[in-house]
């Protein structure tokens, strides 16, 4: 009697039913506002606008002109993987700093235009 009750003892925990452990949590950050994102772009865009326009006038905004013009296709690219559902919060992190970088760099470079001559 003792060993039948010492298997029962033993085997109960066995016999609850299992639950199922709960979905992992999706700690992705709020994606960056939409605003913010407007205004990078838009700053960029200028940016682009103001040096390819200069370098028709300045020899040396020629090549600043060529690079420019990949700054709004980078804020782009980090949109699309920040609002990716395949991306983790490490990735959406990352690309939201990417383009806080790339919109800082816009303001710079427009900010050092007058040393070139640029108007």
């Amino acid at each position: 009697m003792l060993a039948l009750l010492l298997a029962v003892a033993v085997s109960a925990p066995g016999c609850k039913k299992q639950e199922a452990a709960p979905p992992p949590a999706d700690n992705r950050p709020p994606p960056m506002p939409e605003a913010e994102l407007r205004r990078g772009a838009d700053a960029c865009k200028a940016y682009v606008d103001k040096v390819c326009a200069c370098a028709n006038t300045v020899a040396a905004a020629t090549e600043r002109c060529a690079l420019a013009k990949a700054l709004p296709e980078a804020i782009e690219v980090a949109r699309q993987v920040s609002m990716s559902k395949d991306s983790v919060r490490l990735d959406v992190l990352q690309a939201a700093d990417s383009i806080r970088k790339t919109v800082a760099q816009c303001i710079e470079q427009t900010a050092q235009l007058p040393t070139l001559g640029c108007p």
